[in-house]
């Protein structure tokens, strides 16, 4: 049996697969069309120790995806493939309804053909899930949390895009008996982020010496978790979660942007002290269309049912995340061109 990620190449799908390599003795197989923000460097290190076979492939290719997933007969498809940068969205909402939303049905149908030819503990044991984002609900004031009950009221192509696909992938569950599950999780951050999001792009001006560009006064609120507490709680829901149901994951972690923003230039100067102080770079620059005020993720279900909680503090995990865009030159720098092209502010996932 093998696990089958789609999306791979990506940055939480990426943070995935190395998480399973470790942790689990399953082969991985990752789908990815290797678009702007696919990096196949991301998994180099899995492909040369042969745990993991990549291949590039777009999801969009409903017989391509059912062969994939019929030969590869996984024990789970951990479905991440997806368009995630909102400012992108607005420019281009097309692409994300395609990828987003076609694109999930394409792989729920590929998963409904393979699960209806297993029998016994086998198709007992398949799981189906589908990642998505707290960004479907829309925007939160001063108060409250998202979970698993919160209606959903997206506010940007993206978070629209992905509310259509969480509405499919539980209609195959209800419909056809697919065992999906639904992860809604909170802005992750990590390393192999692709640099237009806002910790690495903040990161790398800092250590270009460039203006630090944060949209309106920077008092947006976001929710953080790090990628590998996010892998955890995905494979937790591969093995333990619950057929239908929906898990909401956060890392317990909220902080304005340009707390964000304030911090990293805190840990550069540690680290730059030379070019310090950072904060000097800072530059207001004007709010995107629609940008949601605040999220915040109640993670009190996962917590309940399936023992898990975000084992990095945030602090630190930021601190090991600036040091290791600092040691990963070779990483960023090929990158740098696709954001500087179209000058990405990129201020959330």
């Amino acid at each position: 049996m093998t696990w089958l990620v789609t999306g791979g190449a990506g940055f939480i799908g990426s943070a995935l697969c190395h998480y399973l390599a470790r942790e689990t003795d399953q082969k991985i197989v990752v789908v990815d069309k290797l678009t702007y923000a696919g990096n196949r460097a991301s998994l180099e290190s899995l492909e040369t120790e042969g745990r993991l076979d990549l291949i590039e492939a777009d999801i969009m290719d409903a017989p391509r995806m059912a062969h994939i997933v019929k030969e590869t007969a996984p024990e789970a498809i951990f479905h991440l493939a997806a368009e995630t940068h909102v400012d992108r969205s607005i420019d281009g909402p097309a692409a994300f309804v395609a990828t987003n939303v076609a694109g999930t049905c394409t792989m729920l149908e590929a998963a409904r053909a393979f699960h209806d030819g297993l029998e016994g503990p086998q198709k007992a044991a398949f799981r189906f899930i589908h990642v998505s984002t707290d960004e479907v609900f829309g925007s939160l004031g001063d108060e409250g949390a998202f979970r698993e009950t919160t209606p959903y009221a997206p506010s940007s192509p993206y978070s629209a895009s992905k509310a259509g696909a969480d509405h499919l992938a539980r209609a195959w569950h209800h419909t056809y008996g697919l065992p999906v599950i639904v992860s809604n999780c909170s802005n992750n951050y990590g390393p192999r982020q692709f640099p237009e999001k806002l910790i690495p792009l903040m990161i790398l001006k800092c250590l270009a010496g460039e203006t630090l560009p944060v949209y309106g006064n920077g008092a947006n609120v976001r929710d953080w978790l790090h990628t590998e507490d996010h892998a955890r709680a995905l494979l937790q829901m591969a093995k333990h979660g619950v057929p239908g149901e929906t898990y909401c994951v956060g890392g317990g972690a909220e902080r304005t942007n340009i707390q964000i923003v304030e911090t990293i230039c805190t840990l550069m100067d540690a680290r730059r002290p030379d070019s310090a102080p950072h904060k000097r770079l800072i530059e207001f620059v004007k709010d995107r269309p629609g940008h949601d005020y605040r999220y915040a993720i109640d993670a009190g279900k996962i917590a309940g049912e399936l023992g898990w909680a975000p084992a990095r503090d945030f602090q630190t995990g930021l601190a090991e995340t600036v040091d290791w865009y600092i040691a990963h030159p070779d990483w960023w720098r090929p990158l740098q061109d696709r954001v500087y092209a179209g000058e990405r502010l990129g201020t959330q996932a």
